[in-house]
């Protein structure tokens, strides 16, 4: 441990006669650090993002990969969660539990449904609740079969004030090794694991906290280590709380020398490095040759099944609250399609949902019709507060071009789904006119 501790002190010494790191080194060293934590933490838990997709997201927002929506959201929150803590460290208060509440809700985003198991072995499912402390008991089943109960739901409470209170004493009285307090906050919230999930990765990120606090780089644990990262926490729960200690401190080790090396001016990439940017490469070079089918029917058809059915459907429920102020609504469809003889196939139909479905199905996707444009529309008719035949329609035009569909005067690519902001882009204005429509009639009398 003694010669541990030395060669920490030794490199983060060099390091601190270095800094500040030139712009660009700085720059580097960033991304490199935001990459592989995100990326590694994550990893542990799961999330089965390659490298390559998790720069492409992260800096990109680039969602292609066939992942689940819910394990793009966890990286993209675990970006955000990276941030704060580094906002924390350089704030002078110190940290409080809502700070690390504010983690856990940050982490998982909203409450969400997981398979569990009953206290006598039985599949079950519950509700996991987000930056709350856990209202049931946690357990993990070791690899030898036994059972490793946390800190029990009543007692966890007191647990958090105790190591929080534990943690700020060493922040005031420094007298040990930040690598020491760093390592023993990360195991000691595990030992409680306060929340229904996301204590490992909370965990994580409180270590780091530690560390940035006193003017460290961020120790990542590498998920192709995880079983000797897992093997050290083992260790610590047998009374061996050194060998958890020892293994921090080797990541440590390897983050000190990065730093070192990016602050000279010298390459960080590591061998497998070169792996990592061929495969995003690949990915880059297989999305461009992608371009040429970007208008193809299988694209339309996504286009429809990843947003646009959502966007005229919420249109609707928005506006159907005002259906009882008119005598009559409606809803008309007007696709236009070409057959291979780009001859008119379908114009101006009324339909509904699952007539909408089936013409995706058939016509477009099977026959290999062409949508050249599509319109959605949705009729108030007969408002009775003015005794008038008013007629107000919602109207949204979609046209689809070769290589992106045009909605209004803004294109969206093929093959990426709407994201919830796109989609209230679009909406909002639809909505506001048609409000301001019906209030200047209801005026008019």
């Amino acid at each position: 441990m003694e010669q541990l501790l030395d060669k920490i002190n030794r490199l983060k010494a060099e390091y601190d006669a270095l800094r500040p790191l030139a712009p660009e080194y700085q720059k580097a060293l960033e991304k490199k650090f935001r990459l592989e934590f995100n990326f590694n933490s994550n990893h542990i838990e799961g999330n089965t993002l390659t490298y390559g997709e998790t720069e492409l997201l992260l800096y990109f927002d680039d969602t292609k990969g066939g992942h689940t929506m819910r394990e793009y959201e966890e990286m993209k929150a675990h970006d955000v969660a990276y941030q704060l803590i580094q906002q924390w460290a350089n704030d002078p208060r110190p940290m409080s539990e809502v700070e690390i509440k504010n983690l856990n809700e940050t982490l998982l985003v909203r409450p969400f449904w997981k398979d569990a198991i009953t206290p006598d072995g039985q599949p079950t499912r519950r509700q996991i609740l987000v930056g709350e402390y856990k209202q049931q008991p946690n357990s993990v089943r070791l690899a030898n079969g036994e059972i490793f109960e946390y800190t029990s739901p009543l007692e966890t409470p007191a647990k958090m004030q105790e190591l929080v209170a534990w943690y700020r004493k060493q922040e005031e009285n420094n007298e040990f090794h930040p690598l020491l307090v760093a390592a023993l906050l990360h195991y000691r919230f595990v030992c409680i694991h306060p929340f229904d999930d996301g204590n490992g990765r909370v965990s994580r990120l409180l270590m780091n906290y530690a560390l940035l606090k006193r003017g460290y780089p961020p120790v990542v644990i590498k998920s192709a280590d995880k079983s000797n990262y897992l093997r050290a926490l083992n260790a610590a729960d047998t009374g061996d709380t050194d060998s958890f200690v020892q293994y921090v401190g080797e990541q440590l080790i390897w983050s000190l020398d990065l730093a070192i090396k990016a602050a000279k001016g010298e390459s960080i990439e590591e061998p497998d490095d070169l792996d990592k940017e061929i495969a995003l490469l690949q990915r880059e070079l297989s999305s461009k040759t992608e371009v040429s089918k970007k208008g193809t029917p299988e694209n339309v058809v996504k286009a429809f099944e990843e947003g646009l059915i959502d966007v005229f459907q919420t249109i609707e429920t928005k506006i159907s609250s005002l259906s009882s102020s008119f005598l009559e609504t409606g809803r008309r469809f007007f696709p236009n399609m070409y057959d291979a003889s780009n001859s008119l196939v379908i114009h101006q139909k009324a339909s509904d949902w699952d007539e909408l479905r089936k013409w995706l199905s058939t016509e477009v996707l099977h026959l290999k019709h062409r949508m050249a444009l599509f319109q959605y529309t949705y009729e108030l008719k007969g408002l009775k507060s003015t005794l008038r035949a008013d007629i107000f329609e919602v109207t949204l035009r979609v046209e689809f071009q070769e290589f992106n569909y045009k909605i209004g005067e803004t294109l969206y690519p093929y093959g990426k789904p709407l994201t919830e902001a796109q989609k209230q882009e679009i909406i909002r204005p639809i909505i506001k006119d048609i409000i301001e429509r019906i209030k200047s009639a209801s005026d008019r009398g």
